[in-house]
């Protein structure tokens, strides 16, 4: 028998704004969602001995989720991604042929390839993962999956199996 752990809080979620850029150097206007965030666990072990609180894993997803909200979400490792200078009060980058300016508490730089539900749910489960510790979570479960929606109904997941 497999046993599962679904954690889908409403406050566990961000509102970011974002722009997905695409392979052939076009890209969506800058937008903005607000993402909600599930997880789902498969465990190793579902007996009275091993029971685990959902308390942790609610406290480290609240905590990545905040780190993004009101932020608008940029992609480092973007090739179409281009800093030209950076403060402590502001960046200015150029991306498909347009220039931007934005204060720097209001952005978070990711390093990631792009601004997607798909590369948002990958770093995320990579965060959450790290976060927990790699080698604890381990032991607890042999699967995980984050999702992150973008509105209702429309999302993308990413999991990792025998962990």
């Amino acid at each position: 028998m497999k046993t599962q752990i679904h954690i889908r809080k409403e406050n566990i979620k961000f509102s970011a704004a974002h722009m997905t850029v695409f392979p052939d150097g076009t890209k969506e206007a800058l937008h903005g969602h607000n993402y909600q965030v599930d997880l789902t666990l498969e465990l190793k072990d579902s007996s009275f001995k091993k029971m685990v609180s959902f308390g942790r894993f609610k406290e480290i997803l609240k905590g990545l989720t905040h780190s993004w909200d009101e932020k608008v979400l940029i992609a480092e490792q973007n090739p179409f991604f281009k800093e030209i200078s950076r403060s402590k009060k502001e960046i200015e980058f150029t991306t498909c042929k347009k220039r931007y300016v934005l204060p720097m508490d209001e952005v978070e730089l990711l390093p990631i390839e792009n601004i997607s539900s798909e590369t948002l749910a990958e770093h995320l489960l990579s965060l959450f993962v790290k976060e927990f510790g790699g080698k604890d979570l381990k032991k607890l479960v042999s699967m995980i999956r984050i999702r992150v929606e973008e509105s209702p109904g429309q999302g993308a997941s990413a999991e990792l199996s025998a962990i």
